[in-house]
């Protein structure tokens, strides 16, 4: 059995959904942050904040994605 995609664990778990959403949307404004030739020291913090929480969006996507996993108890 494989393990589900980005795109069918979405749909089968309403919280890997919202958590995806919000990982694309921090990732959006990491990207617009990251056009600009020189951030603001607000844009730096902002910077900062939204990569670390997006490591921690990632994080809890696996821990989620890790119990859709073929073997796993749940």
């Amino acid at each position: 059995m494989e393990t589900p995609n980005t795109e069918s664990l979405a749909d089968l778990d309403s919280e890997y959904h919202r958590l995806h959403a919000e990982h694309q949307d921090h990732e959006q404004r990491l990207r617009e942050l990251a056009i600009k030739p020189r951030l603001s020291e607000e844009e730096e913090l902002e910077e900062k904040r939204l990569k670390k929480e997006k490591l921690l969006l990632k994080d809890r996507m696996e821990a989620i994605a890790r119990t859709h996993r073929p073997g796993v108890i749940h």
